[in-house]
């Protein structure tokens, strides 16, 4: 009989790139230190998107950063090019 049933939910970070975005390395090199730097473990995914898979998901920014599905800096402006 095991001791216990642990669920360990990792943190998902997606990161949503236009095809010209210039941020692409930067973003991930940033990710990776952050999550260095916290001792943190996160499920991470770059997708590169255009601009109607944006609309659709409702993003407004490249990139865009989604924390468990949160975006990090929601916006009113639409800026995805």
């Amino acid at each position: 009989m095991p001791l216990c049933n642990v669920h360990i939910n990792l943190m998902r970070i997606d990161c949503y790139i236009s095809p010209h975005c210039g941020s692409n390395e930067a973003l991930r090199e940033n990710i990776g230190k952050a999550l260095e730097f916290e001792a943190a473990e996160a499920g991470v995914t770059f997708s590169v998107i255009n601009k109607q898979e944006a609309e659709r998901l409702g993003l407004m920014g490249s990139p865009s950063v989604l924390i468990n599905g949160i975006d990090i800096l929601p916006g009113e402006i639409p800026g995805f090019s």
